[in-house]
């Protein structure tokens, strides 16, 4: 968990796959695309490229930490 942690902080925007539905969510590649079609994983585009945003990540997960 402290891995994940780790990559949720140090950017801003994770790739789809692997980073997010792989390593993070732990779902296959399919899966990954599916959801994101749905629009059960947000993304946003950078031409081709689908990034997932980190803050959006972290709020599903509930690893939001209050500001001190």
């Amino acid at each position: 968990m402290d891995e994940i942690k780790k990559l949720l902080n140090e950017n801003a925007v994770l790739r789809l796959w692997p980073e997010t539905g792989k390593l993070i969510l732990g779902l296959s590649r399919g899966a990954t695309y599916s959801a994101a079609a749905k629009g059960d994983i947000k993304t946003v585009s950078f031409g081709r490229l689908r990034k997932v945003p980190t803050a959006w990540l972290k709020a599903k997960l509930g690893l939001d930490e209050p500001a001190a």
